[in-house]
């Protein structure tokens, strides 16, 4: 991995991390918050070599809500399963009314009126 595919690797990771417990972003949504707009594939195939166990890679799904994984894969299964946990609903592997994770605006200056 080049030293520009190690820093946009690491900048996606620092996004998951940040992702709040019982909130979702799209790959998309964390791709533009790590600074890479439009590289939506690069996060899901950087979230796909994880290694890392504590990682909540499980609060980021498709622009549309739905898991990515084959519905009732193993990989499926934990993602309801961890979501479920955090009090997000999960309905045939969409997300029903999760809140997107605040920007940094939002975390700033309150929700928007």
């Amino acid at each position: 991995m080049t030293t520009s595919a190690a820093d946009s690797r690491e900048r996606i990771l620092r996004v998951v991390r940040s992702i709040p417990r019982g909130q979702v972003l799209g790959y998309g949504e964390v791709a533009r918050r790590a600074g890479l707009p439009g590289r939506a594939r690069l996060a899901a195939r950087v979230l796909s070599e994880n290694d890392d166990p504590k990682l909540p890679w499980h609060r980021v799904l498709r622009s549309d809500g739905r898991i990515a994984l084959p519905a009732g894969s193993p990989g499926f299964d934990l993602q309801v399963a961890r979501l479920r946990a955090e009090g997000v609903t999960v309905i045939e592997g969409r997300v029903r009314g999760a809140r997107p994770a605040a920007d940094l605006d939002e975390l700033v200056w309150g929700p928007p009126r």
